[in-house]
């Protein structure tokens, strides 16, 4: 069972650290995405290959999530994030020299594997700690540290890329996920935390009864197809504006901001969505913003129109991504860790996917019919999302 509800003063507390922890695990996944076209030249790589660095991260990410679920649910989330955020730091400075792409790819994997321990744990613990009426709001301002590390990531990297090289960029990477990991030693204790032994039975079980669930198996799917559709041409920003000769990593950089940008503004306004939308208002209102702002990125040429596009996107993902997060919280409060991770497992499959979806689509039909085809599919997906989640029972937060 989850630990009985916190006093509110512990319960901030523990959403401050777990927001340092969730900033730099976003900031370590973002980081490489703006200087995609310098590692290539220093590599002598090419840039499209590169580019799928975000998959190498993605995808161990999502792998790991089986285990790390039911793993936290037993021996205790604080205790099994601390190990993954010591690990993240170590993983983050072994990058930083190494000497050829495939030793890249590796410790990019490694660096996934870490983090998939931190932000899915996190929710969870949040999940246990807040009740279901003020945890979308709740949930929110934890998203909002998450975003930052976005922000930071695209932001701080690119401008530090022209100015240091890469290489040390990620050490600075590696610094963050440090000081995320005495945080999270030195604030957070596990002892509220019931522990046990792990079960690979009770696991087991605890996945068949997840997805035998239909509002689970609903959650999982559309999260899948959301990372697809809404994140396969970030890693490519940087490579498509160098193509349209509108900027190279500087620029990326800022354009990327405009996803962080975009995301902090809906968690500014939170409330007021929640309130007037409602469950299913959000998810639809997200889909056709994320459509809108693809078709925005498709045409832009320059690095300014791809930056509003971002921030368009950014907004309709997290409107939409943050709802099914809420909802995901709610599917099994005994097995909370469990239901997160495998959460996570689906959208970071899509993560992975998405680029090396994104990059044949491209060579197949071009970067403009490609994003076009992604707004059509996410659209789509907001209005389903709304009539499938109708269709299977969980009560609807209310703004507190």
């Amino acid at each position: 069972m989850p630990p009985p509800p916190a006093d509110a003063h512990s319960v901030r507390l523990v959403i401050i650290i777990l927001s340092i922890a969730g900033f730099a695990s976003t900031y370590a996944g973002r980081a490489v995405d703006p200087m995609v076209n310098d590692i290539a030249l220093d590599l002598a790589a090419p840039a499209a290959t590169i580019a799928l660095l975000s998959t190498a991260f993605a995808l161990p990410y999502a792998l790991v999530q089986p285990i790390l679920g039911p793993v936290g649910d037993a021996l205790g989330k604080i205790r099994v994030m601390r190990f993954c955020l010591a690990m993240l730091f170590l993983a983050l400075a072994g990058s930083a020299f190494m000497p050829d792409e495939k030793s890249l790819f590796f410790m990019r994997a490694l660096s996934g594997v870490a983090a998939g321990g931190v932000i899915p744990l996190a929710l969870a613990m949040i999940g246990d700690r807040v009740a279901l009426e003020g945890r979308q709001v709740a949930l929110s301002r934890f998203l909002m540290a998450v975003i930052l590390g976005q922000l930071a990531g695209a932001s701080l990297s690119g401008a530090m890329t022209d100015l240091v090289g890469w290489r040390a960029v990620l050490l600075f990477t590696a610094a963050v996920a440090g000081a995320a990991f005495f945080a999270a030693t030195f604030s957070l204790r596990g002892g509220v935390e019931p522990t046990a032994p792990f079960s690979l039975a009770t696991a087991i079980t605890r996945y068949r009864a997840l997805l035998a669930n239909p509002r689970g198996r609903a959650l999982f799917s559309l999260v899948f197809v959301e990372a697809i559709a809404t994140l396969a041409v970030i890693p490519f920003v940087a490579p498509i504006l160098a193509s349209r000769e509108a900027g190279g990593a500087l620029e990326a950089g800022l354009a990327l901001t405009g996803f962080a940008v975009g995301g902090l503004l809906y968690t500014g306004f939170v409330r007021i969505f929640v309130r007037r939308l409602g469950l299913y208002g959000m998810v639809i209102i997200g889909g056709i913003s994320s459509a809108a702002a693809l078709v925005t990125i498709a045409l832009a040429l320059d690095w300014r129109i791809m930056a509003v596009g971002l921030l368009l996107l950014g907004f309709g993902f997290y409107m939409m991504h943050n709802t099914f997060q809420v909802q995901v919280t709610e599917l099994s409060p005994e097995a909370r860790g469990s239901a997160v991770a495998l959460h996570a497992c689906s959208y970071f499959f899509g993560v992975a996917v998405g680029p090396v979806i994104f990059k044949y689509a491209s060579l197949a039909f071009g970067e403009i019919a490609t994003l076009v085809f992604f707004a059509l599919l996410i659209t789509c997906l907001g209005v389903f999302a709304a009539w499938i989640l109708a269709r299977t029972t969980s009560p609807q937060p209310r703004a507190r």
